[in-house]
């Protein structure tokens, strides 16, 4: 009997972004920009604590996950030493940031494969990253465009949010706001974009209370609920003019 072929990966269909989407997408890459700074807040030294910190960051605050990350490096400073850690030690380091069994699973795991397979460093590649234990694309976006330079749009609560207020995506599916937001912006912009607009929807644009009156972003923003007109129009102007009035 022959063997079955097996089934072709569908790609993603990314549908077209909503009108306009391409020139609030150069605004906000250029307000953004002049007001942060393009970091995580999460504190590390190396590829390898911003790994686990960002693994120990789901469902909590980054204050938390800074608060509790000193003292789980003293005590593990490296991937062979967390591979090889007690469960229940890490298990205790790491309870304030909730889901502590589940997270230490994780991390542990995690910790093995770079060890067995990566030589205990943390590797540079989306294919890479994304096979470690608890990695999935967001997070390894995160470490890619910080602890490496390399280009990624990092897609989580936040970003899929604030792209959606502005009407930069149509879509609440992660990766197709990914590639919908990566065909708007060019590859430098991409990890930069993404780390303030987490600032943004942390600082300004916050869920229950948005505080629209001080957003750089108001006049332009469809879902804005103050528009001073006169910036918008001369800011249009100044970025029309680059591209020659297209």
């Amino acid at each position: 009997m022959a063997p079955k072929a097996q089934k072709k990966k569908r790609a993603v269909r990314v549908p077209l972004p909503p009108p306009g989407a391409r020139l609030r997408a150069a605004l906000t890459v250029e307000r953004l920009k002049a007001i942060y700074t393009a970091v995580t807040e999460l504190d590390h030294v190396n590829p390898f604590q911003l790994l686990i910190a960002t693994m120990l960051s789901t469902q909590t605050t980054d204050k938390l996950v800074n608060l509790v990350t000193p003292h789980l490096f003293a005590r593990y400073p490296t991937a062979a030493d967390l591979a090889a850690a007690d469960p229940a030690e890490v298990e205790k380091l790491i309870k304030p940031t909730g889901y502590f069994r589940a997270k230490t699973r994780a991390i542990l795991a995690a910790s093995r494969m770079l060890v067995e397979e990566f030589g205990g460093e943390v590797p540079p590649r989306m294919d890479d990253l994304v096979r470690l234990p608890g990695i999935g694309r967001k997070t390894a976006n995160v470490i890619l465009g910080v602890a490496f330079d390399v280009p990624g749009f990092a897609v989580d609560t936040h970003v899929t949010r604030l792209t959606n207020l502005l009407k930069l995506t149509n879509s609440r599916d992660p990766v197709k706001i990914e590639a919908q937001v990566t065909r708007l912006v060019p590859p430098k912009e991409w990890s930069g974009l993404s780390l303030r607009l987490i600032l943004h929807g942390r600082r300004i644009c916050i869920a229950r209370r948005p505080r629209c009156p001080e957003c750089v972003l108001n006049d332009f923003c469809p879902s804005s609920s103050t528009r001073p007109k006169a910036r918008v129009a001369k800011r249009t102007s100044v970025l029309s003019s680059r591209r020659g009035g297209s």
